[in-house]
């Protein structure tokens, strides 16, 4: 087994690799002017001619090395000056967490290693050092000090802990997880590793600032500058890589010393968080992002999602006994003021979401999940997908059937709608009109306002109610009812490639609406000043960083309308609720048990224009998808 030393050394010796790379290009900026410097010195001596020839070669290789060293210049003071890219975190401070620092640092001890300068949180199920020398990320610089009085102390990278693994893992399988990664602060400490690490990072800043250059002409410099900080990149790329291999190896030995046998079960626990994230992320909390509401307890959330996998996975059984030993966020003065926290950087990076709580940005708690996000989301997607059916054009709409016993001079619209069943819908006179429920909207008009199916100049008196009650009625504009999406997408196989189109049309147009709000509403500078710090190249590219999903077709977006309005119909006529399944997000509640088995008989209709399974579904639940739902 290899010692600690010997990845050490090779890590240093893949950095003089790379400091060789840069001291190469010194060199080559600096050749013109020391070719220069050697012609006047020769002339100045009288050891070079003074013909016209090597007054000429002097004038050459004296503007070469002016070109030259203002190039070299430019080069040195970007790579300089560019931000490193930081990962976004949440600064921990030590008061805010005595326990975490006091176990970090007795790690620290064990491993005889320098302890960690910081630690901070990132909604990621992933913990590394991260350094964070560079000048434009320390403190300001105090007013009225002199440029050069103050000069800054090395200090070691700062500890970035995935935050699901503070809720979700216990104290001794934290500690045993952050060993080998406090130990890299060994191989980091040494100068040529660093020295190494803080030129590849500048590297990599410059080649943002340069990628940010839009201008043709004034950024011309900046492209000249992007193009050799690739050359170095790639001339340097190879020992970079082994040089960060080598550290993580010394630092894996190191730690085999700190908790060896926890370490293998602290690993198969980054597993299983790592999925009850990911499905947290996508099934429960993208839903309220799109809506504007914000989950503030993301972390607590997944202790219940991978209860409940461990629950229905066999493969996971016995993961959840461990939540009765002490969980690792009890090592934290106030975990529900970091979770917050945490949770809406998640939101920033994975929606784009404002930096900062606002009307439009509310967040919201798990209890009220089902009602304020549940509930709503199904009712705006069966808004939209009503409001797709109001929009098309009428040769789209289903044709009534041919009115063969109706008078000649009864207009085409008179013929009465279709009903759920496809038949003839009842008229008026057929059975006495029906007061809908209190909970139910009416869409008949109050009685002391005009009905609008009317002429403008019928009279006011005509003739009595029986007799009335003989004339032909004209078909009530349709309303926001199941029966009504159902008729239109059971026509044809084809019948749904209309509606689909126009649907990803509208969800396309709002997409760009809430685009051109999250680019006016937050920026780079606001997240600075929030204590978020981005550097160059992370946040300029726009937000989110790190997308969750692809986006949808206009077959996914019609089933999961149409879902929603079975959602809908379903609470309002049938009595089921909406409910929050941890690991699959949004989910319909009969009878307080949730039904499942909705998304073969939607997709039957959706792709293949069968309504039969839906409405076997339909009735085995109990709704009435004639009635008219509540929508938003």
């Amino acid at each position: 087994m290899a010692s600690p030393e010997t990845g050490v050394l090779a890590a240093r010796a893949r950095a003089l690799a790379v400091l060789r790379i840069r001291s190469t290009a010194l060199a080559v900026a600096l050749l013109p002017a020391a070719v220069a410097v050697v012609l006047l010195a020769g002339r100045a001596t009288g050891h070079l001619g003074a013909g016209t020839g090597w007054d000429l070669a002097r004038w050459i290789t004296g503007g070469l090395a002016v070109v030259s060293l203002l190039l070299a210049a430019l080069v040195a003071v970007v790579v300089a000056r560019a931000r490193p890219a930081l990962s976004p975190s949440v600064p921990i401070s030590e008061k805010s967490a005595p326990d975490l620092y006091r176990l970090v640092r007795d790690l620290a001890d064990r491993l005889e290693v320098p302890a960690p300068s910081a630690i901070a949180l990132t909604p990621d199920c992933d913990s590394w050092l991260e350094d964070r020398t560079h000048r434009a990320h320390g403190p300001p610089r105090r007013s009225g000090a002199p440029a050069g009085g103050e000069r800054r102390v090395p200090e070691a990278p700062v500890l970035v802990i995935g935050s699901p693994f503070l809720w979700w893992m216990r104290v001794a399988e934290l500690r045993a997880l952050l060993a080998p990664v406090v130990a890299g602060t060994g191989p980091s400490s040494h100068p040529d590793i660093a020295a190494a690490r803080r030129f590849i990072r500048g590297l990599d800043a410059a080649v943002a600032v340069a990628a940010r250059a839009r201008r043709p002409v004034r950024d011309l410099p900046l492209r000249f500058v992007g193009r050799v900080a690739r050359l170095l990149l790639r001339a340097g790329r190879e020992h970079a890589t082994i040089m960060e291999r080598a550290v993580a190896t010394a630092a894996s030995e190191r730690a085999q010393t700190v908790d060896y046998g926890l370490r293998i079960v602290a690993q198969e626990q980054v597993g299983l968080a790592y999925a009850g994230w990911d499905r947290l992320l996508t099934r429960v909390a993208l839903p309220a992002w799109r809506m504007g509401r914000w989950p503030s307890r993301l972390d607590a959330g997944v202790v219940s999602a991978l209860t409940e996998l461990s629950r229905r996975d066999r493969l996971a059984d016995g993961f959840a006994s461990r939540l009765g030993e002490r969980p690792a966020c009890d090592l934290l003065e106030e975990p529900g003021a970091i979770d917050r926290a945490a949770s809406l950087l998640a939101a920033r990076l994975f929606h784009g979401g404002p930096a900062e709580p606002g009307p439009d940005w509310s967040p919201v708690g798990w209890n009220q999940y089902p009602e304020e996000v549940v509930d709503r989301k199904w009712r705006l997607e069966a808004a939209r997908l009503h409001r797709v059916l109001d929009n098309l054009p009428a040769t789209a709409l289903p044709a009534p059937p041919p009115a063969s016993a109706a008078p000649a001079q009864e207009p085409a619209s008179a013929a009465p709608p279709l009903s759920y069943a496809r038949t003839a819908a009842r008229t008026p006179g057929d059975r006495p009109a029906e007061r809908p429920s209190a909970d139910e909207p009416s869409l008949r008009p109050p009685a002391d306002e005009p009905s609008l199916s009317l002429p403008a100049d019928e009279p006011s008196l005509g003739p009595p109610a029986a007799d009335r009650r003989d004339e032909p009625q004209p078909a009530p504009a349709p309303g926001p009812t199941l029966a009504r999406v159902i008729d239109r997408l059971a026509q044809g196989e084809s019948a749904g490639d209309l509606v689909a189109a126009r649907l990803g049309a509208e969800v396309e147009r709002e997409e760009r609406e809430e685009a051109a709000r999250q680019a006016a509403r937050g920026t780079s500078q606001q997240d600075a000043a929030l204590g978020v710090a981005w550097g160059d190249g992370m946040a300029e590219g726009g937000l989110p960083l790190f997308p969750l999903q692809p986006p949808r077709t206009g077959r996914e977006l019609l089933a999961d309308h149409v879902t929603a309005m079975v959602c809908c119909a379903a609470v309002d006529t049938a009595g089921a609720a909406p409910g929050l399944d941890w690991l699959d997000g949004p989910a319909l509640l009969v009878d307080g048990a949730r039904r499942a088995d909705l998304g073969r008989p939607v997709l039957s209709l959706v792709d293949d224009g069968d309504a039969e399974p839906l409405r076997g579904w339909l009735t085995t639940i109990g709704v009435r998808p004639e009635k008219p739902v509540r929508l938003v």
